[in-house]
């Protein structure tokens, strides 16, 4: 019979907070606030997600919205660049209990941002017609606002008091991201060697859309050989294909390694992104994020170094080059 694929969608969303694998703390703290909405039959207060690209900011704000059994609504920061748009985001809300996120929205502009907590103080918004200096009160439905963003400096402090609810998320532990591709792989039907499971954990930086990302390439790597279970050798091959080392290191960031290798001291920002081929933010927010949360390099007033596990990591892999 020919394979037919699993509907499910390896990013679908949980049905409740309870089935959310890690994030413990935050998980507890926005069930007890779910918990006092619904007693007190009140919106959920606003909340605001921080923390890393990829830990589940946009799927706590869904898991939210159903908890809340409201309507969802999504934007990202970048598309709120006045305040009539704002302001035509929260009146898109129709029901109470509606979840109104932006993603991102830190790049959101001030005077966005401005509108925005205006509108959480009174409740409405107050739109001004274009021929007249006549400003109109428009009303919002009761509703809950959830931001995230991986900056919150350049959230304007108003805005970030008026959030009720702060939740910093953190990058998984080894053990909570091979738990969520257990759960991942038997919700989507695959069959995964139990030994499997850990190499990928191991190499997806704490992020659970990178592991996610491995598993599929994996399934990809199975299907490709005919194959239906997902082996500790399709996951080698995998990360081979994938060009990823033991450590979930990419080409550009074992690229940024070895020139710090070359050199006895520092290097300066401009001279590594120079050698990368790359504008010397994108390298800062970017090529350097893991490789400081590994605590391979350290930042200094003169420059980028190796630490010493960054040097053990360099010459390990030259060895088994």
């Amino acid at each position: 019979m020919p394979y037919q694929p699993n509907p499910i969608d390896v990013n679908a969303i949980p049905p409740t907070l309870g089935h959310v694998i890690g994030q413990k703390a935050v998980i507890e703290k926005l069930q007890i606030a779910t918990d006092a909405s619904w007693a007190d039959s009140v919106p959920l207060d606003h909340v605001l997600l921080t923390g890393p690209p990829g830990t589940g900011k946009t799927l706590l704000a869904n898991v939210l919205a159903k908890e809340m059994a409201g309507e969802f609504h999504e934007i990202m920061g970048q598309g709120l660049c006045s305040p009539q748009s704002a302001n035509g985001f929260l009146l898109s809300a129709e029901s109470p209990n509606a979840v109104m996120f932006i993603d991102e929205v830190h790049e959101a502009s001030a005077a966005a941002q401005t509108a925005l907590y205006k509108a959480l103080d009174e409740r409405a918004v107050f739109v001004t017609e274009t021929f007249s200096d006549k400003t109109t009160k428009l009303d919002l439905v009761p509703f809950t606002l959830i931001a995230a963003t991986t900056d919150p400096q350049r959230l304007l402090p108003p805005l970030q008091d008026r959030m009720r609810l702060i939740c910093q998320l953190s990058r998984y532990t080894v053990e909570d991201l091979e738990a969520l591709l257990k759960q991942k792989a038997r919700q989507l039907g695959w069959e995964v060697e139990e030994s499997t499971l850990r190499p990928i954990a191991e190499r997806s930086m704490g992020t659970p859309r990178l592991a996610l990302r491995l598993l599929q390439a994996a399934r990809r790597t199975v299907r490709a050989a005919g194959d239906s279970v997902i082996t500790a050798a399709h996951a080698q091959r995998t990360f081979e294909v994938e060009q990823i080392d033991r450590l979930g290191l990419a080409t550009d960031e074992r690229a940024y390694l070895s020139i710090l290798a070359e050199v006895s001291g520092p290097v300066r920002l401009m001279v590594i992104a120079s050698r990368l081929g790359q504008p010397p933010e994108a390298v800062s927010r970017v090529v350097e994020t893991n490789l400081l949360w590994l605590g391979l390099i350290a930042r200094t007033e003169r420059g980028r170094c190796l630490t010493a596990k960054g040097l053990e990591h360099v010459r390990a892999s030259k060895q088994r080059e």
